[in-house]
């Protein structure tokens, strides 16, 4: 996978609407949102400039637990996470690390590809939701 496994796509909206509708999307399909996280507002208080970047960390026990279930240290890479970010043309962005690349990181075998194929199904479509793709 390029990239290292990151999918980024551009979003239609700013960061703070790109994630609000990301939010709404995981609450939508029954997905907890753990923490949401201002890199800008944390480089502000440090006195350094950095442009909208917003971290939201999120998963769902159903579809992570079966993966730590098989091998536990999976769960360094979980709950998942997506990056909202202005660069530096003003462009907006959304990026996550695609499941496939997850699960072959830590060398999940067949027996998990269905399960990982829906995950990464369902969190392309979120993705898409909240960027208006």
């Amino acid at each position: 996978m390029a990239d290292n496994g990151l999918v980024t796509i551009p979003s239609a909206f700013p960061v703070e609407e790109t994630a609000r509708r990301l939010e709404a999307a995981l609450k939508t399909h029954d997905v907890t949102l753990f923490a949401r996280i201002d890199h800008a507002a944390g480089a502000a208080s440090a006195g350094l400039p950095l442009r909208p970047t917003l971290l939201l960390i999120f998963g769902n026990a159903r579809a992570g637990t079966p993966l730590m279930q098989a091998d536990q240290r999976i769960g360094i890479d979980l709950p998942l996470k997506a990056l909202i970010w202005q660069d530096a043309d003003n462009k907006v962005w959304l990026t996550y690390t695609e499941p496939a690349w997850i699960a072959a990181r830590h060398e999940f075998g067949e027996g998990a590809e269905k399960a990982v194929a829906a995950l990464g199904k369902a969190l392309a479509a979120l993705a898409k939701d909240a960027a208006g793709a």
